[in-house]
């Protein structure tokens, strides 16, 4: 942070805050209202999210019930109910998105999203391993849903180590690694019993029913301690963009940073996985459109995560209002929206000539 950056006609316009200690900030101006933006867009959806259900609450009542005033019967709807369901929405969107942008920064790949290179398909067949054989609780599905995907971040790290982590072999290996686990998932739902077999396929499915503050306070505390931490790579991971030796003579120390994001995001994505089950997409799109809206070249961790509780929370007031049938997982509307993005950028990809 105290390095001696270059001023061009492009960063001397971008604010730069410092503090005593010496370190400094860029502010990007752009950067920042976005983040505003989707905030505020985030948390008006949310208020009409805890007012959707078979009993309505207006926005206004939803509000003052979460500010102490409404009635008592209110209160235990949306305290009990419902709030606990939208900060899980929240929260793993949040950690979808920053997961997501750290995979994509690190591979240097759009594709290369925990979901495609394999770590939300550890996490469920450590979930679907305690379901069909231990026969666990929903506290051990959990924890198998947590170990699962760090194993299996594990795995996949070091089978792409070859002096050193790079993105081209992190994203075939993890591409490699997610259809062996699919392969696994599947063969553990075919020899389930018929209980088991559809509490799996709830579970890998995706959804937020049911959802309580058991689940609320442990995803809170991963993501308080991850997010700081993948938040102070960020420049690290801006420098690794330009190329490792590049980096490594600027002074950072490529490997080891590289190592922290990858667990740091591999951690989320695994906790994130145990309080909803397997959520597609979020992870890929997320970072992408925070990238474009805020017109930033590098790593947008921060717009990310606030872009994937956008999505998160607004896949789930589509899940439970737009589709005839009544609700559906979440999980379902996330792949829903996700294939319509692919598609549309695949169109506009071609009609630009890239591809």
């Amino acid at each position: 942070m105290n390095a001696p950056v270059p001023v061009t006609a492009a960063s001397a316009s971008v604010p730069v805050l410092r503090t005593r200690g010496g370190w400094s900030v860029r502010v990007d101006r752009r950067s920042v209202l976005v983040c505003v933006v989707l905030l505020l867009i985030a948390l008006g959806v949310c208020v009409v999210l805890i007012g959707t259900g078979d009993y309505q609450i207006a926005p206004p009542d939803v509000l003052r019930t979460l500010f102490g005033n409404g009635d008592a019967g209110q209160e235990f709807i949306i305290r009990e109910l419902r709030l606990p369901r939208v900060l899980v929405a929240l929260l793993v969107g949040a950690a979808l998105g920053m997961a997501g942008a750290a995979f994509q920064t690190v591979a240097r790949n759009p594709l290369g999203s925990p979901d495609v290179v394999g770590f939300g398909q550890g996490s469920a067949a450590g979930a679907l391993f305690v379901i069909v054989v231990l026969k666990g609780s929903a506290y051990e599905v959990s924890v198998g849903a947590v170990l699962g995907g760090l194993l299996t971040g594990i795995a996949v790290y070091f089978l792409a180590w070859k002096r050193g982590v790079h993105g081209y072999r992190l994203v075939l290996v993890g591409i490699g690694a997610s259809a062996v686990l699919a392969a696994v998932n599947s063969y553990l739902l075919v020899k389930a019993d018929f209980v088991d077999a559809a509490r799996a396929v709830v579970w890998i499915t995706g959804s937020l029913d049911g959802r309580d503050w058991d689940q609320v306070w442990p995803l809170l505390g991963v993501c308080v301690v991850l997010m700081p931490v993948l938040l102070a790579q960020g420049r690290a991971l801006r420098i690794t963009e330009m190329g490792d030796d590049v980096a490594q003579a600027l002074g950072v120390r490529v490997e080891r940073a590289r190592l922290i994001v990858v667990m740091g995001a591999v951690l989320l994505t695994s906790a994130a996985t145990a309080a909803a089950g397997p959520i597609s997409f979020i992870a890929l799109t997320a970072p992408q459109l925070a990238r474009r809206l805020t017109r930033s070249p590098g790593v947008s961790l921060l717009p990310s995560a606030l872009m994937g509780a956008a999505l998160m929370v607004a896949a789930d007031l589509a899940a439970q209002r737009a589709f005839p049938s009544g609700q559906v997982p979440v999980g379902v509307a996330t792949a829903v929206l996700g294939g319509g993005y692919l598609l549309w950028l695949l169109v506009s990809e071609r009609k630009g000539g890239r591809i």
